[in-house]
Order: C-alpha cells, then sequence, then structure tokens
C-alpha cells in the first residue's frame, strides 16, 4: 500500500486539494494522511467541513502579526517530527503557497519523494507575485513528480529541464472542486448575497495581493468607484479580504456607492454561485481566473503579470493591471457591447475538465493514465512560447508587421537576451 501524505494550510489549497485527497480515500491501493499548517485558519476550517477533510495532524502554526519567515519556520519544525513517525512514500504538496514551499523543503530533507499539484506556472518575474512565484519554484526544484494543469505549464518544466517521464498532464483540480460542489447544491436566500439586487446584472470583485498593496489597491479602487458611477443599473459585490491591508482603499472609495456592496469573504459554494451568476469578474487571485473561466464569466485581471495565460489566450480574460483607466476603459465597453461581451465570454474553459484528480492518483499509482484529456485545448498543437498569450494581448492594437516585431524582440528578451539597445522587454496587459 503507497503512504501518501497531503499538506495544506490555506483555503485555495484545501479547495484544490480535495478532489485529489477524495480519489486517494477510494483508491484501495493508497492509504491517504493528511496535515494542516493552519496559518489561514478563519479561511481554512470552512474548505475543511464543505470538502468532509478531516485532518490527521494540524501544526496550528497561525500566530498575530504573521510573517512568512514565521510560517517556513513553523511549517519545518512541525513537519519533522511528522515525517519521521510517518515515512510516507510521497508528500503532496499543491500551487505556491508559503506552506507547499516549506513542506516540500521539510520532504527533501527526509529524503521524501515530492508530488506538487498545479506544477509549472510562471510569470518569470519573482516579485510578481510574490512570494508565490518564488515558492511554485522552490517546489518545482524539489519536486519528483510534476502533476502539470495545462500544456504550457507543462512546457515551463520541460525547459527548465524537468525530465518527461516526471511530468503529467492533468488539468486543474480546481474545475474537479467547483464540479463537486455544484452537485451540492446552493439556496443564495440563506446566504450574505441574499439582501443585494440580484435581478439585474452582477459584477464580482476581490483583492488580496501582496504586490497591490497601497497605492495599486487605491488605483483600482477609483478604477471601481468610476465604473460603479457609469452603471448604476449594476450591482458591485466586493467581498473584502480579512488582511486590512486588503480593504483599507475599497472601505475609503466605495463605502457610500448604492450600487456597491462591501461584504465579508464569501463561503466557496457562496463563490461558485456568484461566478456562475455574474456578468464580469475583477480580480487580482490566481484561481478564481480560473473559476470563472469554468464559469465563462469573463474576468479583468488587476495585475501587471498572470502564471495563467491561458485564460488571455483563449479571450475570457483580459490583463489590465492596477491601472484606474484601464479598469474603467475595459469594463464599460464590455458592460455597454453586447458584442464584446459575447466574445470574451462564449469560448471553452482552458484549464481542465473536471478529471484532473483521476489522472494524478493514476499517476502516483504507476498506472497507465486511464481518462484521456479531452477539452479542445489539449488538442492543440505543441504550446507556443510562454509569453505569447500575454504579448498578444500587449499588441492587439498595434499592426501586424509592428506586432510580429514586439513578439520577435520579446522572445529573444525571455531568454536573456536583449533588444539591441541594452533594453528589456517586458509584456504588459
Amino acid at each position: 500500500m503507497v503512504k501518501v501524505l497531503t499538506v495544506l494550510g490555506t483555503r485555495p489549497e484545501a479547495i484544490k486539494l480535495a478532489p485529489v485527497l477524495h480519489a486517494l480515500e477510494r483508491d484501495p491501493e493508497f492509504e491517504s494522511r493528511v496535515v494542516v499548517t493552519g496559518q489561514h485558519r478563519e479561511m481554512l476550517d470552512p474548505m475543511l467541513e464543505l470538502f468532509d477533510i478531516e485532518p490527521d495532524h494540524d501544526l496550528a502554526i497561525m500566530s498575530p502579526s504573521q510573517t512568512l519567515s514565521k510560517i517556513t519556520m513553523a511549517t519545518l519544525a512541525g513537519l519533522e517530527p511528522i515525517l519521521l513517525d510517518d515515512r510516507p512514500d510521497w508528500v503532496i504538496v499543491q500551487g505556491d503557497t508559503t506552506s507547499a514551499m516549506a513542506a516540500s523543503m521539510a520532504a527533501f530533507y527526509q529524503r521524501i519523494p515530492i508530488g506538487h499539484v498545479e506544477a509549472g506556472l510562471r510569470t518569470f518575474d519573482k516579485y510578481s507575485p510574490f512570494p508565490e512565484e518564488i515558492n511554485r519554484r522552490v517546489a518545482g526544484v524539489l519536486a519528483d513528480v510534476h502533476f502539470a494543469p495545462t500544456p504550457w505549464a507543462e512546457a515551463n518544466l520541460l525547459r527548465e529541464g524537468v525530465p518527461a517521464d516526471h511530468v503529467h498532464l492533468t488539468g486543474n483540480t480546481v474545475i474537479d472542486a467547483m464540479h463537486h460542489v455544484k452537485e451540492k447544491g446552493f439556496d443564495v436566500s440563506s446566504s450574505q448575497l441574499a439582501g443585494l439586487d440580484l435581478d439585474g446584472r452582477l459584477v464580482v470583485i476581490t483583492t488580496h495581493r501582496n504586490e497591490n498593496f497601497g497605492d495599486r489597491m487605491e488605483s483600482i479602487a477609483i478604477g471601481i468607484r468610476e465604473l460603479a458611477a457609469r452603471h448604476r443599473d449594476v450591482q458591485f459585490v466586493y467581498p473584502l479580504h480579512l488582511n486590512p491591508r486588503a480593504r483599507v482603499a475599497a472601505e475609503q472609495h466605495l463605502d457610500f456607492l448604492p450600487n456597491v456592496a462591501l461584504i465579508q469573504p464569501l463561503e466557496y459554494q457562496e463563490m461558485v454561485w456568484a461566478l456562475h451568476y455574474a456578468d464580469l469578474v475583477l480580480t487580482d487571485s490566481g484561481g478564481i481566473q480560473e473559476e470563472a473561466a469554468a464559469a465563462r464569466t469573463p474576468v479583468l485581471v488587476l495585475r501587471d503579470t498572470t502564471e495563467r495565460p491561458e485564460g488571455i489566450e483563449a479571450g475570457i480574460a483580459r490583463l489590465v493591471g492596477p491601472d484606474h483607466t484601464a479598469i474603467v476603459e475595459v469594463g464599460d465597453r464590455l458592460l455597454r457591447d453586447g458584442r464584446a461581451y459575447e466574445e470574451m465570454s462564449n469560448v471553452p474553459c482552458p484549464y481542465g475538465d473536471g478529471l484532473a484528480a483521476a489522472r494524478i492518483v493514476d499517476a502516483l499509482a504507476g498506472r497507465p493514465q486511464r481518462l484521456r484529456v479531452v477539452d479542445h485545448i489539449y488538442e492543440r498543437p505543441s504550446p507556443q512560447h510562454p509569453m505569447d498569450a500575454l504579448l498578444r494581448h500587449a499588441t492587439a492594437n498595434i499592426p501586424p508587421r509592428y506586432a510580429r516585431e514586439v513578439l520577435a524582440r520579446a522572445r529573444g528578451a525571455s531568454h536573456g537576451h536583449s533588444d539591441g539597445n541594452g533594453s528589456r522587454i517586458r509584456a504588459h496587459g
């Protein structure tokens, strides 16, 4: 029997690892155990309840004013005796959190093989998103098997020298999780959404990125204020993150607007419902880019870079950054122009088909993958250059001959080359 120890610490990890844990529990070849680090206690516990996850170990590392260093040290120290006692055959981590990075290091120190779920995502900018870009790259260096959610992520890993037989193309487990939650059903009348005007159009907003705190968050709030003022018939719903630094700009600029509701964080069932019901999503979240695409709801990405260019390439997402002018311009066009809206919303989900967890468990068991990925994106030829999706968006309004020149120069820059004048090329939304 294969012993698997899965480590998770945040709400997104619980959501994306829940389908894997359920698949492991159903498979007689595995003994599955779970460790929660607990650095996001208030947001993690409801997910454990929703997905019926019972931890075998709880490190309970959450502390007042916790820093990244404290989370890393506490996770390393807490996992060491567990790994020594349990001696699992595999440690499974997910994504780009500090708990995933630290758990990978802890397993490496004990020479225990590591499986990395949602491997291969990259922005190629170590400070955007911060600290996630480096967290996932450290986990990737230490991992022994990589579960890539898309061909683009798979291609990134192969370019970095990961052996092809260590990389498995699975789709993203968040699609599995959304299917699971939708099957449970949801009564909006019993949620905090019940008191809102949901008879018309709806815009859902989320922000929480460290790199957006301060002036950037204020610019986002100003853009939302202007967009809401132009569209008074649209309900804007803004679940505020628990971090005070993520809330202050919204409370200052938006609290008085009649069609903007500043509410507490949504439970996952509420969020899945809202994303399916919404006409437009504004977010700096990585996971919500995937979830909104699965709901076929257009997304404006409030970041300078994204590690999920598949949505941009497919057309369901636009990279507008924290620029209030771009937020208003693009948001206003989508809320006014039915043809522009239809072009963004009428595309298949590029992130998976809901069978990712089964493929992951097959790979851990050493079985041939029984379930072929059938989403349209996987039928395409070999992946393009990793920056092409972002750059195609950036050059959308440039004449073709100039666009080709920019793309050619950017390909060279991503490999450490300059444009001939000593300057680096960077994609912007």
